[in-house]
């Protein structure tokens, strides 16, 4: 429908031989002129009368406007609205992956561990290029995540392409109720050197990260590798939450330009009252292509402070800040007003972290070693003795630079 009201639009424009180009409109007087002679033809011309309604006309109408600025800006209806506030606590219904627009085309983030998109194989960095049967390039963003959600036990049929091989793949996916656990692991893998991965930043992120720190440290930490490998992002008040975990009160964790001076612009910073200034532990962050957003945040926060080294790859790059407007009707508006900015000015949108240590691992092998874990029935405590057929060299090199930086840090005590 939406493809077919434009298609109206641009019909009309070329035979109204009178209308000024968009640019050349003073005010939003005059521009709305234009819409509302647009939208009466359409109304009354258009051969679906079902489809030409005013209420119809004007959701597609914002929808489009929107989505043409940019990959996240979009309307959200009253049910894509309560399913954006679904996602943030932390359950909702669907396939369990994280998409964004890259390049122009419809990409995977992250898969979700032990979710139905992660055991159907789904990738990092695989392109989505059919949901059922509907080509994505002629969608938008969320277009595409409203086709892939449903209630659980029913089936979404995707088609992905993947880069790395050049193969599609036509797949059948049954959607679930997806329960994010966003921090799993946390335990020591050596003496001192402690483990920990966060999956995503939603509501409870800060608090169950701290309590896993607060158990590692009376175990005696002297080492911490966090791992933000695959972690999509989410909320940025449970980055700042992760974030002032490691950093003094004051300290600058990451703020925002709008389009003009004190537009959108905001700083923030640590409070402090959770650091852990008694142990000043040595830290390494584990970063990947599938790391975004609030992971870009926290990665570049500590690396700027110094408080932690990057292991890895290059991170995704996508830091752009979308505010929600909520309309009267239970609708909102989601539009990007700002970017994100490191406390070294650096930009992170479509620019990424690039990482102190750059240690390469292709995304399937470490979808195999976390396919692996799900699959065995004990825990070890130990996951440099798993020996399992693929090393997790991004983990081992991690680790043992943290070793090295132990004894650095027992030398300046």
């Amino acid at each position: 429908m939406k493809l077919k009201f434009f298609a109206v639009v641009s019909l009309l424009l070329a035979l109204s031989g009178g209308v000024r180009a968009a640019e050349s409109f003073t005010n939003a007087y005059e521009a709305i002129g234009l819409f509302t002679q647009v939208l009466e033809e359409v109304h009354r011309s258009y051969v679906d009368t079902d489809e030409a309604n005013y209420d119809t006309l004007i959701r597609h109408a914002l929808s489009g406007m929107l989505q043409n600025l940019d990959p996240y800006s979009q309307f959200m209806d009253v049910e894509g609205y309560r399913d954006m506030k679904d996602d943030t606590t932390g359950s909702f219904g669907g396939i369990g992956i994280v998409i964004s627009m890259k390049d122009g085309l419809l990409t995977v983030v992250s898969p979700m561990e032990d979710t139905p998109g992660f055991r159907a194989g789904i990738l990092s960095g695989d392109i989505i290029i059919e949901v059922e049967g509907q080509e994505t390039r002629e969608m938008g963003l969320s277009e595409s995540v409203k086709l892939m959600r449903g209630e659980p036990g029913t089936e979404v049929n995707i088609k992905t392409l993947r880069p790395s091989t050049h193969k599609i793949e036509e797949i059948t996916i049954i959607r679930e109720e997806i329960d994010v656990a966003s921090v799993k692991d946390a335990k020591m893998v050596q003496d001192g050197i402690g483990y920990i991965r966060i999956t995503q930043f939603n509501e409870p992120t800060g608090g169950r990260l701290k309590a896993e720190l607060e158990t590692l440290v009376n175990e005696g930490l002297n080492g911490l590798v966090l791992d933000l490998r695959g972690n999509p992002g989410g909320l940025l008040t449970a980055a700042a939450e992760v974030a002032e975990l490691f950093l003094p009160r004051g300290e600058l964790i990451v703020f925002t330009k709008g389009r003009e001076a004190n537009m959108e612009d905001h700083q923030f910073k640590s409070s402090g009252l959770t650091h852990y200034t008694a142990k000043n532990f040595p830290m390494v962050i584990l970063v990947n292509g599938g790391s975004a957003s609030a992971s870009e945040i926290v990665a570049g926060a500590l690396q700027d402070h110094k408080r932690a080294m990057l292991v890895g790859e290059k991170t995704f790059g996508k830091g752009s800040v979308q505010s929600i407007l909520p309309l009267e009707d239970g609708s909102a508006i989601k539009l990007t007003t700002a970017k994100y900015y490191t406390p070294s000015e650096r930009v992170i949108h479509e620019h990424g972290i690039e990482p102190d240590y750059v240690v390469e691992m292709p995304i399937k092998d470490l979808f195999l070693l976390r396919t692996q874990k799900l699959q065995k029935k004990e825990e070890t405590n130990d996951l440099l003795n798993d020996e399992p057929e693929i090393r997790d060299v991004q983990l081992d090199a991690a680790v043992g630079a943290l070793k090295g930086m132990v004894i650095a840090h027992e030398w300046t005590r």
